[in-house]
């Protein structure tokens, strides 16, 4: 008798964890209870449903006791924090930001936001984060100091800040990676979108850069429909954050004042309820998260030709997307393994085009991207919400 095929060694170790069901297995559902209901219920019943209100001041509480930080602002939407950070950095038209290409369109939308241009950078092998030795390899080459500022040599422009995006949940090299932003004098920026209760030695995402963006989005380890916020120990730049924020408006008993150019991305209450309740559920989330992603390593031990992707050494994943990674020789069968998949009823999906390859950033400066081009071949994400773990059998 002949050995299955890839595809077929895949679906079988899938379905070694999630059980004979029919499906179908979304990628990552939202798990909302009698809490959220009952906090929504007193959000509406307060009358105080829209920006300011109870539920937002409890909620940017509950993310900085959570998170390790001092200064949370709750925002509207992920991408709407990572641009509210970046603006508040005064990045700006004719600067540059270092960002990776292996991530979420958003994180490069936020760069363009500002005015900004992208500057791609490549992933490492194990985090899937930015790699902090291919970046100082990359910035002594193509970066140079000038009147106190790193700039790009071949285009004259600034390079504004660095963006690091924690993948699926895992966290990136951030003591390397802030060793090279220091060198070079720029700031670093935690794209945690994907990251709330993950930790980097010790250390929880969101707290490890000097400012960061959650995303709260309705596929997140914790949901507010939609929103995100962001978070920071720097009392001046949260400050800046607050005010660029709420429409930049001068705080007046009466008087509608704005001294700038403004956002309004502030979160409103409903929202905030909604997720104020997913946080305090959190810690179960992650638990039986964790559980799945070992069922998930244990059964494709016995695969030949792709293997699950573990947390890095020295981080504590939250295992948002469970990701595995086809052999450079089995790469030419993504396809296949994707189709058996989700004939069978389960969502997979493969990883993010790469961003410099996407029409709108094609022209934008890139490092090295060898690693990102492979990785985007190889890599798949399967369904990883909490409950099925409700699957699992001992």
């Amino acid at each position: 008798m002949s050995k299955p095929g890839l595809p077929e060694q895949v679906v079988a170790a899938v379905r070694a964890v999630l059980g004979d069901g029919a499906g179908p297995f979304p990628l990552h559902e939202p798990e909302i209870g009698p809490l959220e209901a009952q906090y929504i219920n007193e959000c509406v019943g307060s009358g105080w449903v829209s920006t300011v209100g109870p539920f937002v001041d409890r909620l940017e509480a509950a993310l900085g006791e959570l998170c390790g930080v001092e200064n949370v602002f709750a925002t509207s939407a992920g991408t709407a924090a990572l641009h509210l950070a970046l603006a508040a950095l005064g990045v700006g038209e004719g600067d540059e930001v270092i960002v990776p290409s292996l991530s979420f369109v958003a994180t490069a939308n936020a760069v363009s936001y500002t005015g900004a241009i992208p500057h791609f950078a490549d992933a490492d092998e194990w985090t899937l984060g930015l790699d902090p030795r291919a970046l100082k390899k990359h910035m002594d080459e193509a970066c140079v100091m000038q009147a106190g500022d790193c700039r790009n040599k071949a285009t004259g422009r600034r390079i504004a800040a660095i963006v690091v995006m924690h993948a699926f949940g895992h966290p990136a090299e951030m003591d390397a990676l802030q060793d090279v932003a220091d060198q070079w004098g720029v700031p670093l920026v935690e794209d945690a979108a994907e990251a709330l209760g993950s930790s980097y030695e010790g250390k929880p995402a969101g707290s490890l850069s000097r400012i960061a963006a959650l995303s709260f989005n309705g596929n997140k380890i914790a949901t507010a429909g939609g929103g995100g916020a962001v978070l920071t120990n720097d009392a001046e730049l949260a400050a800046r954050v607050r005010h660029l924020g709420s429409t930049a408006k001068l705080p007046h008993k009466w008087e509608y004042v704005h001294d700038e150019t403004g956002f309004n991305y502030r979160m409103p209450s409903l929202n905030a309820a909604l997720l104020l309740a997913q946080v305090e559920r959190l810690d179960d989330f992650i638990k039986r998260k964790r559980r799945l992603a070992a069922r998930y390593a244990a059964s494709f031990c016995s695969v030949q030709g792709a293997d699950f992707m573990g947390q890095p050494p020295g981080a504590r994943s939250n295992y948002w997307l469970n990701t595995i990674r086809l052999a450079v020789a089995t790469r030419p069968e993504r396809d296949a393994v994707l189709e058996a998949l989700i004939s069978d009823g389960i969502l997979a999906r493969p990883v993010w085009e790469p961003l410099h390859n996407l029409p709108m950033f094609r022209t934008c400066p890139t490092a090295d991207l060898s690693v990102t081009e492979r990785l985007s071949g190889q890599l798949i994400n399967l369904p990883s919400s909490p409950k099925l773990q409700d699957l699992l059998h001992d």
